[in-house]
This record gives C-alpha cells, structure tokens and sequence, in this order.
C-alpha cells in the first residue's frame, strides 16, 4: 500500500510506504495521525475577511465585477458578498478595508526579475541628460575605492533622450577608470557601452569581427568606439564573474520588495540561464519566492536540452512554474538591431539584426515544440515577427499537439497584412504599453509613418480577437504597473504628452488593459485556473490601493499607490 502527496497543515508531505514494511496496527494508527491531523488543520486553517473594500475584479469572460467583501481561508478565496455565511464571519479574522479600492494582483507578463535586482543594485543611468551625466553617475557609484581589476557593472542609458543623441565612447569611461572593466548596457539590454579595459580583456580590436547577429561598433578609423550590440556584447558578457547564490539572493529580495510594493504579485521571467533555473527551484522548496515567477528558458542556454528533457516545473504552492523557452528573433529598435523588412528610414543600409539566424529557427522551434513547452520568441521588427509566424505555422503542422498558448514577446512592429496571423494561428502577443510612450520620440524617425501602422497596435490585436499579455520588460522600463495601464489607456508619457495621446486610435480601455496585466497574462502561462481573477477557488493575490482606477481621470492612473499586497492569503507589503 502506498500513500502520496497527503496535504496536512498546507505542507505537502511525500510519504511511500509499502505493504510488507507497515503493520494493520501501525496502518490503524496512522490513519488516525493523518485523520487527527486533517481535522486540526481544518480548525485551524487561518480565514480572513477583507470587509467595507472598493473591490474590482474581472470574471473569466473578462467583465469587470464590482464587490465589498472578500473571504480568504489559507491562501484560497472561498466567498464574495452574499456568498458568505454567518458560520464564516464567526470563524474570520476581520480587516476593514477603510473603503478603499481593492484590485487582483497584477502581473507583469515580460521582465527580468535578476536583472530589476541587479539594477537596483549597480549603477542606475536612466534619465541621464548626457554622456558626460552618465559617466559621473558611474565615478559617484564606484567613488574612490574602486579596486583594481573590479568589475563595474551599470544600466539605462538611452542616447536617444542625450543632449547629444549619439553612442557614447569609450575615452570618457577611460577617463576616471583606466584599470578597471566597465560594462554598461543600454537600456532595453541590446547595447553594451564599455571601456578600453573592458575592450581588451574581451580580445575585441580593430581587426576583430562581430560575430552574426552582433555589430562591434567602429569610428572613421576603424577603431572600436566602445559600443556592442546584440550577439557582439557575449564577447564581454562572457568574462563577467557569475554571481554566486548569495548575489542571487541579494537580487532576489531587492527585486521582490520593489515589486510587492508596485503591486505586482507574479510575472514572467523572460529568458534565465540554467544557474538561475536551479537558484529558482531551491528558493521555491525554501518557501522564498515573494512574488510567483513563471520563467522561460534562455534558447541560447547550452544546458537547454537538459531542461527540457526535466520537463514542467511547478511547485505545491504554485510560487514557481517553468515550462516555456524565451527565443531571441532580432534586436531593438533604439539601438537598430530590430530586424526590418525595408531598411531603417533613418539609416538606409541598415535592415537590423537576426539574432537568431533563420536558418536556425526550424531545429529551435522543432526542439522546443517537440519537448511540449511554450516558445516565447522575441520580436521586435516586422522582419523577426514575420519570420516568427510563418516557423510557428510549420512547426505546428509537425506537433499538431502543441500548438495553444505560445507567444512573440514585444510583437513591437508587424507587417498589417501579418496581424490577423496571430488569430489564426492562436499566437499570443506579448506586449509593454510602456515600450509605447517611450519609442514615441524616436520610431517615426526609425521606421516612418507607413510602418506605424503596425506598430504597438493594442487595439487592431484586441478588435481580431487576440488575448494580450501586458507587462514592463523592466528593468527596461520602470516596473510599476500602473505606468503600464496609463500608458495603456491614455497613449502618453509622465509628462502628459503628446496632449492628445501617440496614434490615440491604438488606445485601449481601462477594463481592457487592466484584463492585460490580469487574466490574459495569467492566460498566457497557462494559469488563469488559479491567478488572473478573484473568484471563489482561485488563489488569494490581490491589493490594496489609494484611489479608485475607473473613478478617476486617466492621467491620474499613474500616481497610484498602493497600500497592501496579498499573496498566497498572506501579507507581504
């Protein structure tokens, strides 16, 4: 006889326990343990009441549903309003929400949980004016006691909003740390800008060639100026010293805290190498993971056939889930490495970058497909998501059985004529409303105003009936949420422009983008059974914030605080 996965005291206990080592009395009396203890962990199972709240939920058709009161037992919704008994109200530990207003968790379908850690603990160049700005951020933040040889790590410049909107050059960095490698990536994490140190550690010089996929960025003479892009920056990513399981964990909690106080109770790590998978899963069986994490494994990984052949990864809470492989299309569109089918309208030889090479994407989609689990692949430019819907279309056709839920994170700029693909072939697109107001200073001059009309198109993807998961790709972006549903909503930046909202048309509703950082991006990791929506059965994530999001003008959206985060049934902010 063999018992397994007993649920006692919410823990789950893997017990095996054969016939011929166990006794009728002993079996008799362990059934009693095992009843006794049921029975306990019945009377004791912790049940809250959230009461006098401004709650606003979703249901599983996505109609907005108003509420008062919400009953918690452990980390499950077990009753709403008129659901809710006077046994239970008896039974429940009370919290008067003060009637302010009470929303699902939100999640963040793209960011980078390691690297929101990372960056908040390195040198922070977003919002820099200038070259000569950022490097000044880099000599406060290192100060005089930097040793020799010690690595200087940074990210978030974006010469696009410099005085002087050019690549920055190495001499600058030279300038105040000769003797030690500095790597500081741009900010949507396709460019590297780095020193002379650096430089020479990675062996690049005037001779050396970029690898595919990579440009090594040269001046009129030849020399490397200090800029990598895309598969060019591996060169000295490569010799970066590997955190070991403490960063890891500094980063982890730097990362948690941040997002639990945004309101953020899950997201979908894009792309983790395999330390990261096993830091996850040991984190996860250590009950520390703040914030549910669906993560996607990095394509490029060498250790990828062995993650797969591991299969799904879900743990007992359902804090961790891995069962998808991030691919990398092309590169961004502010560094131009964006894969285009026309070339840049302000650099015309210039068509961008495949990453991937294409004539590698039957084999990687076949590899990954074949194993059952979802490809999120990275596409940028009409060429790489182009490129993207007719591999998943062929691969289909060989794994008929794996063809619901996968994904093209950013679908940032597509071909007209290729959106209703993604309806038809069950695509999800994966998109950052932020990306959005951010580009918009710069993406006409990049790709035209014909090119725009496939562009961030929120509302074209949801009118043919596409489910959008919404996210940040922070630490691209800032990773507070309701940046992402004003962006959404209202088309502008912090700063209200333009007045009337970038190609206003694409805008979308609150109900509709708050569904994107809801049920649709639970959809799109295959948890919309237990996440996305507050209803009687599914987990207990959901906040509390400072005013009522659909009370209120849109431009005030952005300023939302939030006051409590609850995951799991508990508390964590």
């Amino acid at each position: 006889m063999t018992f397994e996965y007993v649920q006692v005291s919410s823990k789950l206990i893997n017990l095996s326990i054969s016939k011929s080592e166990i006794s009728m009395k002993r079996l008799l009396s362990l059934c009693f343990f095992f009843t006794v203890g049921l029975s306990l962990s019945a009377a004791q199972a912790a049940t809250t009441l959230l009461t006098n709240v401004n709650g606003y939920t979703l249901n599983t058709e996505g109609e907005l549903v108003r509420f008062s009161q919400l009953l918690v037992e452990d980390d499950i919704i077990i009753a709403m309003d008129e659901g809710i008994t006077a046994a239970q109200l008896k039974e429940a530990d009370v919290i008067d929400g003060l009637g302010n207003t009470l929303l699902p968790g939100l999640i963040d379908a793209h960011g980078h949980l390691l690297g929101l850690g990372q960056n908040l603990l390195e040198v922070d160049l977003r919002g820099t004016r200038s070259e000569a700005e950022a490097v000044q951020r880099v000599a406060s933040f290192v100060g005089p006691a930097a040793k020799q040889g010690q690595w200087v790590v940074g990210r978030g410049w974006n010469q696009v909003l410099w005085d002087v909107p050019e690549f920055p050059v190495k001499d600058t960095l030279d300038n105040i740390l000769p003797n030690n490698p500095v790597v500081l990536s741009r900010i949507d994490g396709h460019a590297l800008w780095v020193n002379s140190k650096a430089l020479e550690m990675a062996g690049i010089t005037a001779s050396t060639t970029a690898p595919a996929g990579g440009e090594i960025v040269k001046n009129a003479k030849g020399q490397p100026t200090g800029v990598l892009i895309d598969n060019a920056m591996l060169m000295v990513e490569a010799l970066l010293p590997v955190p070991d399981d403490a960063q890891l964990k500094a980063q982890l909690d730097a990362a948690t805290q941040h997002l639990l106080s945004v309101g953020i109770t899950a997201m979908h790590d894009a792309g983790i190498p395999k330390n990261t998978y096993d830091f996850y899963q040991a984190q996860a069986r250590k009950d520390s993971l703040g914030v549910r994490v669906y993560a996607m494994i990095a394509a490029t990984d060498p250790q990828l056939p062995e993650m797969l052949n591991a299969g799904h990864i879900l743990d007992p809470q359902r804090m961790l889930s891995i069962r998808s492989v991030k691919a990398y299309g092309d590169g961004a569109l502010g560094s131009r490495g964006a894969a285009l089918l026309a070339p840049y309208s302000d650099d015309h030889d210039n068509h961008g970058l495949l990453v991937t090479p294409q004539e590698q994407l039957p084999s990687l989609f076949r590899q990954v497909l074949g194993a059952n689990f979802q490809l999120n692949f990275h596409a940028i430019g009409d060429r790489a998501n182009r490129l993207a819907l007719q591999q998943f279309a062929k691969t289909f056709g060989e794994f008929p059985e794996n063809t619901e839920r996968h994904r093209v994170e950013h679908a940032q700029v597509v071909a007209v004529e290729d959106i209703p693909l993604f309806k038809e072939y069950g695509i999800i697109p994966s998109m950052q409303p932020t990306h959005a107001t951010s580009d918009m200073n710069m993406a006409e001059d990049r790709i035209g105003a014909q090119r725009l009309k496939g562009a961030y198109a929120w509302q074209t993807f949801l009118k043919q009936g596409s489910r959008i998961a919404f996210g940040s790709d922070f630490p691209v972006e800032l990773a507070n949420p309701f940046h992402g549903l004003h962006a959404a909503v209202t088309r502008q930046n912090a700063a209200a422009e333009p007045a009337e909202g970038w190609i206003v048309s694409e805008s979308v509703t609150l109900t509709q983008a708050l569904r994107g950082f809801t049920l649709d991006a639970a959809y799109s990791g295959f948890q919309d059974e237990y996440l996305g929506t507050l209803e009687v059965g599914k987990k207990a994530d959901f906040i509390l914030i400072d005013r009522d999001i659909f009370a209120i003008k849109p431009a005030l959206i952005r300023d939302t605080q939030v006051l409590q985060t609850w995951v799991n049934g508990q508390r964590r902010y």
